[in-house]
Protein backbone atom coordinates (compact mmCIF):
# COMPACT_ATOMS: atom_id res chain seq x y z
CA UNK A 1 0.00 0.00 0.00
CA UNK A 2 1.19 3.22 -0.95
CA UNK A 3 2.11 6.09 1.77
CA UNK A 4 1.53 9.57 1.75
CA UNK A 5 3.32 12.15 4.14
CA UNK A 6 0.93 15.00 4.82
CA UNK A 7 1.73 17.60 6.97
CA UNK A 8 0.53 21.22 8.09
CA UNK A 9 1.81 24.54 6.17
CA UNK A 10 4.00 25.29 9.12
CA UNK A 11 6.70 23.01 7.68
CA UNK A 12 9.32 24.50 6.31
CA UNK A 13 10.75 22.80 3.71
CA UNK A 14 12.63 23.80 -0.12
CA UNK A 15 9.79 23.77 -2.44
CA UNK A 16 11.02 21.08 -4.32
CA UNK A 17 10.55 18.53 -1.67
CA UNK A 18 7.53 20.49 -0.12
CA UNK A 19 5.67 19.74 -3.88
CA UNK A 20 6.00 15.77 -2.82
CA UNK A 21 3.80 16.26 0.27
CA UNK A 22 -0.18 17.33 1.00
CA UNK A 23 0.23 20.25 2.68
CA UNK A 24 -2.84 21.10 5.35
CA UNK A 25 -2.96 25.40 5.65
CA UNK A 26 -3.12 27.19 8.90
CA UNK A 27 -5.11 30.80 8.62
CA UNK A 28 -2.57 33.51 8.78
CA UNK A 29 -4.90 36.75 10.34
CA UNK A 30 -4.07 40.48 10.06
CA UNK A 31 -6.27 42.74 11.51
CA UNK A 32 -10.13 41.63 9.84
CA UNK A 33 -8.04 39.98 7.22
CA UNK A 34 -7.68 36.45 6.69
CA UNK A 35 -5.31 34.38 4.64
CA UNK A 36 -4.54 30.24 3.63
CA UNK A 37 -0.50 30.18 5.14
CA UNK A 38 1.12 29.01 1.43
CA UNK A 39 -2.33 29.09 -0.26
CA UNK A 40 -3.89 32.95 -0.42
CA UNK A 41 -0.40 34.53 0.86
CA UNK A 42 3.29 33.53 0.31
CA UNK A 43 6.17 33.71 2.78
CA UNK A 44 7.40 36.78 0.93
CA UNK A 45 3.95 38.41 0.99
CA UNK A 46 3.51 37.82 4.90
CA UNK A 47 7.08 39.57 5.75
CA UNK A 48 6.13 42.65 3.15
CA UNK A 49 2.29 42.93 5.15
CA UNK A 50 4.31 42.41 8.91
CA UNK A 51 6.83 44.72 8.57
CA UNK A 52 4.18 47.11 6.47
CA UNK A 53 1.52 46.91 8.82
CA UNK A 54 1.44 47.98 12.70
CA UNK A 55 -1.07 45.29 13.41
CA UNK A 56 0.77 41.82 14.71
CA UNK A 57 -0.51 38.68 13.09
CA UNK A 58 -2.07 35.70 14.33
CA UNK A 59 -2.22 31.88 12.88
CA UNK A 60 -5.64 30.31 13.54
CA UNK A 61 -4.83 26.40 13.56
CA UNK A 62 -6.14 23.97 10.76
CA UNK A 63 -9.54 22.59 11.34
CA UNK A 64 -10.63 18.99 11.71
CA UNK A 65 -12.04 19.38 8.21
CA UNK A 66 -9.26 20.52 6.70
CA UNK A 67 -8.10 17.51 7.77
CA UNK A 68 -10.35 15.22 6.89
CA UNK A 69 -11.09 16.18 3.62
CA UNK A 70 -7.20 15.31 2.55
CA UNK A 71 -7.27 12.09 4.55
CA UNK A 72 -10.45 11.48 2.44
CA UNK A 73 -8.22 11.22 -1.09
CA UNK A 74 -5.82 9.14 0.49
CA UNK A 75 -8.23 6.73 1.48
CA UNK A 76 -10.73 6.78 -1.99
CA UNK A 77 -6.59 6.06 -3.71
CA UNK A 78 -6.74 2.91 -1.74
CA UNK A 79 -3.67 4.62 0.19
CA UNK A 80 -2.15 4.95 3.81
CA UNK A 81 -0.80 8.20 5.16
CA UNK A 82 1.30 9.63 8.07
CA UNK A 83 0.60 12.89 8.78
CA UNK A 84 3.38 15.40 10.19
CA UNK A 85 2.41 18.08 12.42
CA UNK A 86 3.57 21.29 14.72
CA UNK A 87 4.36 21.13 18.10
CA UNK A 88 0.95 19.91 20.23
CA UNK A 89 2.30 23.05 22.88
CA UNK A 90 2.34 25.48 20.07
CA UNK A 91 -0.85 24.78 18.15
CA UNK A 92 -3.84 22.69 18.53
CA UNK A 93 -3.52 21.56 15.00
CA UNK A 94 -2.38 18.38 16.12
CA UNK A 95 -5.07 17.69 17.79
CA UNK A 96 -7.38 18.90 14.86
CA UNK A 97 -5.26 15.97 12.99
CA UNK A 98 -6.33 13.70 15.84
CA UNK A 99 -9.98 14.06 15.25
CA UNK A 100 -10.21 13.83 12.06
CA UNK A 101 -8.75 10.44 11.46
CA UNK A 102 -10.81 8.82 14.64
CA UNK A 103 -12.07 5.33 13.02
CA UNK A 104 -9.73 5.86 10.42
CA UNK A 105 -6.81 2.73 10.10
CA UNK A 106 -4.73 3.86 7.61
CA UNK A 107 -4.19 7.29 9.04
CA UNK A 108 -1.33 7.69 11.34
CA UNK A 109 -0.89 11.09 13.27
CA UNK A 110 2.62 12.46 14.70
CA UNK A 111 2.97 15.19 17.12
CA UNK A 112 6.54 16.53 15.42
CA UNK A 113 7.29 18.10 19.11
CA UNK A 114 9.40 21.00 16.71
CA UNK A 115 8.11 23.31 14.25
CA UNK A 116 9.44 25.35 11.09
CA UNK A 117 12.62 23.45 10.00
CA UNK A 118 12.69 21.07 12.64
CA UNK A 119 9.52 19.57 11.23
CA UNK A 120 10.81 20.43 7.47
CA UNK A 121 14.05 18.26 8.49
CA UNK A 122 11.49 15.53 10.01
CA UNK A 123 9.66 15.05 7.03
CA UNK A 124 12.82 14.64 5.19
CA UNK A 125 13.29 11.23 7.45
CA UNK A 126 9.68 10.30 6.88
CA UNK A 127 10.47 10.97 3.06
CA UNK A 128 13.67 8.38 3.57
CA UNK A 129 11.74 5.27 5.58
CA UNK A 130 8.74 5.33 3.12
CA UNK A 131 10.97 5.18 0.16
CA UNK A 132 13.21 2.18 2.21
CA UNK A 133 9.69 0.64 2.08
CA UNK A 134 8.18 1.32 5.60
CA UNK A 135 4.27 0.63 6.39
CA UNK A 136 2.77 3.73 7.50
CA UNK A 137 2.73 2.71 11.03
CA UNK A 138 6.29 1.75 10.87
CA UNK A 139 7.23 5.24 9.57
CA UNK A 140 5.04 6.67 12.36
CA UNK A 141 6.78 4.85 15.03
CA UNK A 142 10.02 5.64 13.42
CA UNK A 143 9.49 9.38 13.27
CA UNK A 144 8.65 9.62 17.41
CA UNK A 145 11.59 8.28 17.91
CA UNK A 146 13.70 10.46 15.51
CA UNK A 147 12.02 13.84 16.95
CA UNK A 148 13.70 13.49 20.33
CA UNK A 149 16.98 14.06 18.38
CA UNK A 150 15.55 17.42 16.46
CA UNK A 151 16.95 20.20 17.58
CA UNK A 152 16.62 23.81 16.38
CA UNK A 153 18.43 26.99 17.16
CA UNK A 154 17.43 30.74 15.94
CA UNK A 155 18.88 33.94 16.31
CA UNK A 156 16.66 36.95 15.92
CA UNK A 157 17.92 40.29 14.73
CA UNK A 158 15.66 42.28 16.41
CA UNK A 159 13.62 42.48 19.74
CA UNK A 160 10.51 44.79 18.45
CA UNK A 161 8.30 41.84 17.42
CA UNK A 162 9.28 39.99 20.90
CA UNK A 163 7.63 43.20 22.44
CA UNK A 164 5.11 43.79 19.89
CA UNK A 165 3.88 40.68 21.17
CA UNK A 166 4.01 40.99 24.58
CA UNK A 167 6.88 38.58 25.33
CA UNK A 168 9.39 41.20 26.55
CA UNK A 169 8.58 45.16 27.92
CA UNK A 170 9.31 48.14 24.91
CA UNK A 171 12.03 48.82 27.53
CA UNK A 172 13.26 45.97 27.29
CA UNK A 173 13.13 46.19 23.51
CA UNK A 174 14.79 49.79 23.49
CA UNK A 175 17.36 48.88 25.66
CA UNK A 176 18.29 45.75 23.33
CA UNK A 177 18.31 47.36 20.50
CA UNK A 178 20.97 50.47 21.89
CA UNK A 179 23.08 47.67 23.13
CA UNK A 180 23.21 44.71 19.95
CA UNK A 181 21.62 42.52 21.36
CA UNK A 182 20.82 39.51 19.58
CA UNK A 183 18.28 36.79 21.81
CA UNK A 184 19.06 32.97 20.98
CA UNK A 185 16.50 31.02 21.01
CA UNK A 186 16.18 27.20 20.70
CA UNK A 187 12.60 24.90 20.11
CA UNK A 188 13.25 21.60 21.64
CA UNK A 189 10.77 18.96 23.46
CA UNK A 190 7.85 21.08 21.61
CA UNK A 191 8.69 24.54 23.43
CA UNK A 192 10.52 27.64 22.70
CA UNK A 193 13.09 28.76 25.18
CA UNK A 194 15.53 31.20 25.66
CA UNK A 195 19.52 30.46 25.68
CA UNK A 196 20.81 33.86 26.08
CA UNK A 197 21.61 37.01 24.25
CA UNK A 198 24.71 38.34 22.13
CA UNK A 199 26.14 41.14 21.56
CA UNK A 200 26.40 41.57 18.01
CA UNK A 201 25.70 39.28 15.07
CA UNK A 202 29.36 37.59 15.50
CA UNK A 203 29.06 37.28 19.38
CA UNK A 204 25.62 35.61 17.97
CA UNK A 205 27.29 33.34 15.79
CA UNK A 206 29.48 32.44 18.51
CA UNK A 207 27.37 31.40 21.03
CA UNK A 208 24.94 29.48 18.21
CA UNK A 209 27.75 27.46 17.50
CA UNK A 210 28.50 26.58 21.39
CA UNK A 211 24.64 25.45 21.59
CA UNK A 212 25.42 23.37 18.67
CA UNK A 213 28.77 21.90 20.62
CA UNK A 214 26.61 21.75 23.92
CA UNK A 215 23.62 19.99 22.08
CA UNK A 216 26.33 16.88 20.70
CA UNK A 217 27.39 18.02 17.55
CA UNK A 218 25.60 18.00 14.16
CA UNK A 219 24.42 14.42 12.80
CA UNK A 220 25.36 14.77 9.26
CA UNK A 221 23.97 11.61 8.42
CA UNK A 222 20.20 13.27 8.57
CA UNK A 223 18.89 15.82 6.93
CA UNK A 224 20.55 19.24 8.24
CA UNK A 225 18.58 22.58 7.20
CA UNK A 226 19.02 26.25 7.32
CA UNK A 227 16.00 29.09 7.62
CA UNK A 228 16.07 32.93 7.94
CA UNK A 229 13.01 35.18 8.06
CA UNK A 230 12.62 38.15 6.38
CA UNK A 231 12.60 39.07 2.55
CA UNK A 232 16.99 38.15 2.38
CA UNK A 233 18.84 35.65 2.86
CA UNK A 234 21.95 38.19 3.72
CA UNK A 235 22.32 37.07 7.46
CA UNK A 236 21.87 33.72 7.08
CA UNK A 237 24.49 33.92 4.22
CA UNK A 238 26.84 35.83 6.91
CA UNK A 239 26.05 32.97 9.46
CA UNK A 240 27.32 30.15 6.93
CA UNK A 241 29.98 32.23 6.52
CA UNK A 242 31.39 32.93 9.81
CA UNK A 243 30.75 29.19 10.61
CA UNK A 244 32.48 27.27 7.66
CA UNK A 245 34.55 25.71 10.06
CA UNK A 246 31.53 22.95 11.20
CA UNK A 247 30.07 22.95 7.68
CA UNK A 248 32.76 22.80 5.56
CA UNK A 249 34.15 19.40 6.31
CA UNK A 250 30.82 17.34 7.05
CA UNK A 251 28.33 18.72 4.19
CA UNK A 252 28.44 18.54 0.76
CA UNK A 253 25.87 21.13 0.24
CA UNK A 254 23.46 23.04 2.75
CA UNK A 255 19.94 23.41 2.38
CA UNK A 256 17.83 26.66 3.45
CA UNK A 257 14.46 27.79 2.73
CA UNK A 258 12.35 30.73 4.25
CA UNK A 259 10.59 30.51 7.61
CA UNK A 260 7.17 30.63 7.65
CA UNK A 261 4.58 32.64 9.31
CA UNK A 262 4.18 31.34 13.21
CA UNK A 263 7.75 31.80 13.71
CA UNK A 264 8.41 34.65 11.51
CA UNK A 265 5.04 36.52 13.97
CA UNK A 266 7.54 36.27 16.79
CA UNK A 267 10.95 36.61 15.48
CA UNK A 268 10.51 38.75 12.83
CA UNK A 269 12.38 39.55 9.47
CA UNK A 270 16.06 38.41 9.87
CA UNK A 271 16.35 35.94 11.88
CA UNK A 272 18.75 33.01 11.40
CA UNK A 273 17.80 29.12 12.28
CA UNK A 274 19.55 26.42 11.87
CA UNK A 275 17.85 23.01 12.37
CA UNK A 276 20.04 19.49 13.09
CA UNK A 277 19.46 16.22 14.68
CA UNK A 278 21.77 15.78 17.85
CA UNK A 279 25.07 13.56 17.48
CA UNK A 280 24.52 10.52 19.72
CA UNK A 281 27.03 8.50 18.86
CA UNK A 282 30.29 11.61 19.14
CA UNK A 283 32.19 10.33 22.11
CA UNK A 284 31.42 7.14 22.31
CA UNK A 285 34.39 4.50 22.22
CA UNK A 286 34.68 2.14 19.25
Amino acid sequence: MRVRLIVDSTADLPQQIKSRLDVVPLTVVFGEEEYLDGVTITHEEFYEKLVETDVLPHTSQASPDAFRKVYDRVLQAGESAVVLTIASALSGTYQSAVMAAEGLENIHVVDSKTAAIGMGILAQMALRFIAEGLSAAEVAARLEKERENVYVLAMLDTLEFLQRGGRISKTAAVAGGLLGLKPVLCIEDGKIQALGKARGSKHANNLLAQEIDKAGGVDFSRPVLLGYTGLSDRLLQKYIADSAALWQHSADELTYTIIGSVIGTHAGPGAVAVAFFKNNTRGIAP
